[in-house]
């Protein structure tokens, strides 16, 4: 008998299938894969020379010992709660929000902490909660984190762009957009920033601008989703967080271990102290809810990673500005060996139309180049340099190619930034003539 195979086609399964984001992620890291030998300044990843496996049984000892006390020095329980499925909304939530108090003076009660697979759950159990009906949309600086239009896809809502600005993001333009919403009958329920030192841009918001945001979204009624990745790598006497000036809870504030922890361990969270009013038990918060999500999505985020991020809090005393302090020189010589080397090799006029932006920290600087630049041109670019950077149409959600291209800087050692940058100048100039 002969069973004719059971063949799908793309047009049946969901449409963000078939969405360039889809792609993204999966093209680049092919490139990296194909051209070994390139240099990567496409890799929005931590700086590696730290690494130690060591850390890892040191942090989960410390953790340990930790939970012993609480516990009473019942082994059997601290087993249990370090090897067993465990609480949904995580098990060192009241770790988070004690280290959120000491590093960005954001006071939160630990049980409006979700921690989550990664940052990008946290992201995704948001919006699906926040995404009730096809009137619902998503307001977001563009280009803007590949994982948020990912996201924003997979729980089918609407992203509707707001213009750059040099601070990050055009206010003006947000109202306008909002107002323009809700006069086409759509329903504008979050603004997604990141304000220090987004992913592309590199752009940290000033204080009035997060003030201000904080009061647009109170006059419009719409919430912020505060991504903040890169935020303690950046200079202490920066700009606050904008969840530490809230005080009528507009923030749902989305944080992630991956560059101040470990990103093996893929762990993030979600502080989402809103209340939700109108059910049938006793008072919830959005975290409630975005808990009952997660419990039929991943279920929980595994008590062993997360213990061994409590153990580094816990060694730290739960400070990862502290913890980070060779990474943060790491990242702001690189990001200075980067600036010097673009002007060493296109300032002062020798290279027409190529310029770059001058962010104060972070992964990423943008180039602005004479000519589109699209994944085509980046196989090139690996082939024939040896060098790879990202098409900033990632960052949009479409194919369209821009002339610029994203330079992230974190994991390269100076040498190698002075031989990519020596590649990238070679494929640069021969591209356009000059």
């Amino acid at each position: 008998m002969n069973s004719q195979a059971a063949d799908l086609a793309l047009g049946t399964l969901h449409e963000s299938l078939g969405s360039p984001v889809s792609e993204s992620m999966n093209f680049l890291n092919e490139v990296a894969q194909r051209y070994p030998d390139a240099i990567s300044f496409a890799a929005g990843r931590p700086y590696e020379g730290f690494f130690d496996l060591d850390d890892i049984h040191r942090h989960l000892e410390t953790y340990r010992r930790h939970l012993a006390d609480r516990l009473g020095g019942d082994e059997a329980a601290v087993s249990r709660t370090v090897m067993q499925y465990g609480r949904t909304k995580g098990i060192i939530h009241e770790l988070i929000a004690r280290h959120l108090e000491v590093d960005e003076g954001i006071t939160v009660d630990p049980e409006s902490v979700v921690v989550t697979v990664g940052c990008q759950e946290a992201l995704y159990l948001t919006l699906r909660a926040l995404r009730r009906s096809g009137d619902d949309v998503l307001l977001s600086v563009v280009p803007a984190y590949v994982g948020m239009h990912g996201a924003a896809q997979l729980v089918d809502m609407p992203v509707l762009p707001v213009e750059e600005s040099p601070e990050g993001i055009d206010l003006d333009h947000l109202v306008t957009v909002v107002e323009r919403a809700k006069a086409a009958g759509l329903n504008p329920r979050a603004c997604y920033v990141v304000p220090d030192f987004a992913n592309p841009s590199g752009v940290r918001l000033s204080l009035e601008a997060r003030r201000r945001l904080l009061r647009l979204a109170a006059e419009h009624d719409f919430l912020i989703l505060e991504d903040n990745p890169y935020g303690l790598l950046g200079d202490p006497a920066g700009p606050p967080t904008i969840k530490s000036l809230d005080d009528a809870a507009r923030v749902v504030y989305l944080g992630s271990f991956a560059k101040t922890g470990i990103p093996g361990a893929r762990v993030g969270y979600a502080v989402a102290d809103q209340r939700v009013v109108g059910g049938h038990g006793g008072p919830e918060t959005l975290a409630d809810q975005l808990a009952k999500i997660k419990s039929m999505v991943t279920v929980n985020t595994s008590p062993i990673a997360q213990a061994v991020i409590g153990g580094k809090l816990l060694e730290h005393e739960y400070s990862l500005r502290a913890a980070n302090t060779r990474e943060i020189e790491t990242y702001r010589s690189n990001l200075r060996h980067v600036l010097d080397g673009l002007e060493r090799r296109f300032g002062g006029g020798k290279a027409p139309g190529v310029s770059w932006n001058t962010p104060s920290g972070g992964f990423f600087v943008l180039l602005t180049v004479p000519f589109a630049a699209d994944d085509a041109l980046l196989e090139f670019s690996a082939q024939r340099h040896r060098v790879l950077w990202t098409p900033l149409h990632h960052f949009y959600a479409d194919p369209e190619p821009r002339r610029v291209i994203r330079l992230s800087f974190s994991h390269l050692r100076p040498q190698e930034i002075e031989e990519g940058l020596d590649r990238l100048a070679d494929f640069v100039h021969g591209r356009s003539g000059s």
